[in-house]
């Protein structure tokens, strides 16, 4: 069975597998969220000849060493070269637009590293069509791996009943705050978006950076951007709609939402040279105290645990749109996930390793205050562990999810989602009439059909 991008599967699934990270519900067998050691080997661990050299190459997209990510996966990297002496496994740690461009050169000249890094759905399926991907199916039914995922996660990663790739989340969109510079400011949390533009420009007079962003990274403002398009359509399946002939990007609610994003860019609701900053510099500026919001993903949750604002910052879901839109929708964000090159030289290998890391992944996670929001279950206390109320109030929005939209990128062919970034990215740097964005996109659409 395919990957299914329709309203109803996207609503049923994720929601049933989003719901699962906040419950706690999860059974990794003996693989506690608190377990203090790693299963010290996976099945195929003593059939490596202890003669031979190999050598893994790992890419991925932790490249932040402030990042809770970059030192779990050092951890287990390290832990799996001390129990397999004669494997090296070579990090190539780059971020999200980096990786992305480099796969795509890989790609081109059949060069796909051991172990890559790919996103659900449309983005994946290039890749898949192409041949570049070993079948995983076997793999995760060792030792239990297949059942440490959420219910359904997988499917977006599955295509004609062949799994191609191990995501590290399961995410939703959400606004951060710094409790702190709203006191400062003297503004409440907004609950509707034009409350939203009375925070930002209050804040903006008063000295304080409203909002910070990468967009050098452009996928960051169209995550941005697709959360208003879900308020303005009044709910998800906007692109589904498109796809399926019943509405075109000139449609009033895109419209919309292109207004609205404009007057939030024009409110000076972003830093200074956006294009410029990257996805990580952009956080960072969040993480050190710089600015009072940050939309991103929930995945950011255990980066700010671990910064110098933890214990400074709330959340709350993004607001309606003159009145239209719920916020228990979110964009839902099904994880980058790991895939191996079918061409790997050492495939075996290479499978053993990722089985390993995977199995590991939610363990390490936990301890590291890094849980909220990976793609598998864990079995173990948040609140018991230290996690900060911020990350227990997130886990609280899990349960509340009623659906929402994937990523464009996630959902439409690469041709038109380029067209999309790069459209959504120009609105950071000059103002456009909403109607020739709307065209802008059209026209990408139909030329890529």
């Amino acid at each position: 069975m395919g990957i299914k991008l329709g309203k109803i599967a996207l609503i049923g699934v994720l929601a049933l597998s989003l719901g699962a990270c906040g419950g706690n519900s999860g059974n990794q067998g003996s693989d506690n969220g608190q377990g203090s050691n790693p299963p010290a080997n996976s099945n195929e661990g003593s059939k490596n000849d202890p003669k031979e050299k190999i050598q893994i190459t790992f890419q991925n997209i932790f490249p932040d060493p402030t990042d809770p990510k970059h030192g779990i996966m050092k951890k287990i990297v390290a832990q799996y070269e001390a129990d397999h002496p004669n494997v090296k496994i070579e990090l190539d740690s780059l971020n999200t637009d980096q990786q992305k461009l480099k796969l795509k050169t890989q790609a081109a000249s059949k060069e796909v590293p051991d172990i890559t890094v790919v996103n659900p759905a449309a983005q994946m399926k290039p890749f898949v069509d192409a041949g570049l991907f070993a079948p995983l199916n076997d793999m995760v039914e060792k030792n239990g791996l297949k059942e440490t995922f959420q219910d359904g996660l997988l499917d977006w990663y599955t295509f004609d009943n062949n799994l191609y790739a191990l995501p590290d989340g399961n995410n939703i969109g959400v606004v951060y705050y710094n409790k702190e510079l709203f006191e400062q400011g003297g503004v409440q949390v907004p609950t509707t978006f034009e409350e939203m533009l009375e925070v930002v420009t209050t804040l903006k007079a008063k000295g304080i950076q409203p909002m910070v962003i990468g967009e050098k990274d452009t996928w960051t403002g169209s995550f941005l951007f697709m959360n208003m398009l879900l308020r303005t359509n009044d709910g998800p399946g906007f692109l589904q709609d498109v796809l399926d002939g019943r509405k075109t990007f000139e449609d009033p609610a895109f419209i919309e939402a292109v207004d609205s994003f404009q007057e939030l860019v024009q409110a000076g609701a972003f830093q200074e040279g956006v294009t410029s900053f990257d996805y990580n510099a952009g956080e960072n500026l969040f993480k050190t105290g710089k600015a009072a919001m940050y939309y991103m993903g929930s995945w950011a949750t255990g980066g700010i645990e671990t910064s110098s604002v933890n214990g400074k910052v709330g959340v709350f879901k993004f607001p309606t749109i003159n009145g239209n839109g719920d916020p228990d929708e979110f964009m839902l964000a099904p994880g980058s996930a790991f895939a191996i090159s079918a061409n790997s030289k050492h495939l075996e290998e290479t499978k053993d390793f990722l089985n390993y890391f995977m199995l590991n992944f939610p363990i390490e996670s936990f301890k590291a205050k890094g849980a909220v929001g990976i793609g598998q279950k864990v079995d173990g206390d948040y609140k018991e562990a230290g996690y900060s109320e911020m990350a227990m109030e997130i886990l609280s929005f899990f349960k509340d999810v009623k659906g929402g939209d994937l990523a464009f990128d996630n959902t439409m062919n690469p041709g038109t989602a380029q067209a999309h970034l790069t459209s959504i990215q120009n609105l950071f740097v000059q103002k456009k009439d909403a109607a020739e964005v709307a065209k802008e996109h059209q026209t990408a659409f139909e030329s890529n059909q």
